[in-house]
């Protein structure tokens, strides 16, 4: 498919995108015809080859990617139809790790699955600043329910926030269990694991609570949202060409200034025009401000189906609605993604 023709088809997504109603359209901004968030999104499948993340976690492609299966005997995919169930094989095989481990040894039943990447990479329009590289994957803090869940209840199951209703950055001790703090924990053991995007008051739960081996805590990162899943960034494979990582983690376990920081006003503050300043409209990411090679990563011929280019567990059909609602409590872009 032409990049023209590429561009076609994200104008009519964005077309569509505008009719839909209920919880999508709440969370949802249309992208601007021609940007990279539409193009990259209107595109359904993979490419051929072998895997390669091209740019930064926020501003890069994926060649090479391959699917999540929809459901696995420790795993299942959630919000399907956004079609962003996509990674670097290294990055759906640590998922399938991370969760038969977690079953194994932590007694978590089982993970569930948010967006991954796009079968191309890209910016995705909405939800999300990075998950461009098919290195970054949501992993909700509710446990995977015992039976297979419906397509329907994929699309429409609750986010379940740690925080307390009406007091600042609290954890509600009703919702927070000693199970999630294990599965955090078990995802930061890793050595593939960069970083590990959570809540400010999740992020202090741990810092106070956790007993245990605190030599991952560090990969704990505060970050605005991320009460109702956790944010997974795997650092670049080695022999990654074209893939730019990012600084390591500072030496700690992160429970100094740097957290309590996120409990001033400071982070939450708005903030203050100028006076007299007219306010400036984001200019929107253009394919020609990525990566010079993920042109060519849009322009590559596709995989034949998605079913081809998913290997293990339940695969399951679901149809491709690239035009669903982003996770509420990941709106805002991350300061370190």
């Amino acid at each position: 498919m032409t990049l023209r023709a590429i561009s076609k088809l994200a104008f009519a997504v964005s077309m569509v995108a505008g009719l839909v109603g209920g919880d999508a359209t709440a969370q949802q901004a249309v992208p601007t015809p021609g940007s990279a968030k539409a193009i990259f999104g209107a595109v359904a499948l993979p490419t051929q080859g072998p895997p390669q993340s091209i740019g930064f976690y926020a501003k890069g492609c994926l060649s090479g990617a391959v699917a999540l299966p929809v459901t696995g005997p420790t795993w299942q995919a959630m919000r399907v139809s956004r079609n962003r169930r996509w990674g670097r094989p290294e990055t759906i095989a640590f998922l399938e790790r991370l969760s038969q481990d977690a079953a194994k040894f932590d007694g978590w039943p089982g993970i569930l699955v948010g967006d991954i990447s796009q079968p191309r990479g890209g910016p995705m329009f909405n939800g999300h600043a990075s998950h461009q590289i098919g290195l970054d994957a949501d992993v909700w803090l509710t446990p995977m329910p015992k039976r297979t869940l419906t397509p329907t209840e994929r699309e429409s199951l609750p986010f379940t926030t740690m925080l307390q209703k009406n007091a600042f950055l609290t954890i509600d001790p009703n919702v927070w269990t000693e199970a999630r703090a294990k599965l955090l924990m078990r995802a930061a053991s890793y050595p593939q694991v960069e970083r590990i995007f959570v809540n400010p008051a999740i992020k202090k739960k741990m810092c106070d609570t956790w007993s245990g081996d605190r030599s991952n805590l560090g990969k704990l990162r505060p970050e605005y949202g991320h009460d109702s899943h956790f944010h997974i960034r795997l650092r670049c494979p080695a022999g990654s060409i074209g893939c730019t990582p990012q600084a390591p983690v500072a030496t700690g376990d992160g429970c100094d200034k740097t957290l309590a920081w996120w409990f001033t006003k400071e982070p939450w503050a708005k903030p203050v025009p100028k006076p007299g300043a007219k306010p400036v409209k984001p200019r929107e990411m253009m394919v020609s401000d990525l990566p010079t090679a993920c042109k060519a990563v849009l322009a590559a011929p596709s995989t034949t189906s998605i079913n081809a280019t998913t290997s293990g567990g339940k695969i399951g059909v679901v149809p491709v609605q690239p035009i669903s609602g982003a996770e509420p409590d990941d709106q805002l872009p991350a300061t370190e993604q």
